[in-house]
């Protein structure tokens, strides 16, 4: 990248027992990404976590 922008299409995305959903954070890698979802899951809390790519538009790539 030239011109001095980071990208980071990957979203950590966590949802609660009531269905709410809230980004928890955006990263440069896939792993990365999955490693802080992993280590948010395993706090044994009755919330989801899981990684989605984002879009060069800023939506989610399904």
């Amino acid at each position: 990248m030239n011109d001095g922008t980071v990208t980071l299409p990957w979203l950590v995305v966590r949802q609660d027992d009531n269905g709410n959903r809230y980004r928890v954070g955006r990263y440069a890698t896939r792993a990365e990404a999955e490693r802080i979802a992993d280590s948010l899951d395993g706090r044994g809390h009755k919330q989801l976590y899981w990684v989605e790519r984002i879009g060069r538009n800023g939506t989610s790539a399904d």
